[in-house]
């Protein structure tokens, strides 16, 4: 199952939203470049018709997630543990480095953030959900194992 954050999910339905409502117009495009005549040859409907199925794709894949995700609260900590949404402090036990991340259902990969992004399915997001402050979690890198020790959830 994913989790979004109420954000993240109204980003979604807002792009769906798009997606749905520019069916007319390029339904129009369509038979617009239908009119120009002889369709083998003419690249305008062909354009038109691979604009059409890319969205149409978008929107069904667009669709079923919406229709499969669970929304959380911003921050959602039920009873001292992690969830989408929540803001941790971690530090790594082997070499003392302190990091901020943050666990979010769909991540912006904006690198102006003051935190790192993890998503649930990633192995530094499995190992985070459900962490509680004191615990010590364990992520499977590619290359090695790295512990964790939780010091707070902002």
């Amino acid at each position: 199952m994913e989790f979004l954050n109420p954000e993240e999910h109204q980003k979604l339905s807002d792009r769906l939203a798009k997606l749905k409502a520019n069916r007319p117009v390029i339904s129009e495009r369509i038979a617009e470049a239908r009119a120009l005549g002889d369709l083998k040859e003419n690249a305008d409907y062909h354009a038109a018709r691979e604009d059409q199925a890319m969205e149409e794709a978008e929107i069904k894949e667009l669709e079923k997630r919406l229709s499969e995700v669970k929304v959380l609260e911003e921050g959602s900590i039920v009873d001292g543990v992690v969830f989408v949404g929540a803001t941790v402090k971690l530090r790594e036990v082997d070499t003392g480095d302190e990091d901020i991340y943050r666990l979010v259902g769909d991540a912006t990969n904006d690198p102006m953030l003051d935190y790192v992004e993890v998503t649930p399915n990633s192995p530094m997001g499995e190992a985070l959900m459900k962490a509680r402050v004191g615990e010590t979690i364990r992520v499977d890198a590619p290359r090695k194992t790295v512990r964790f020790e939780v010091m707070e959830i902002l």
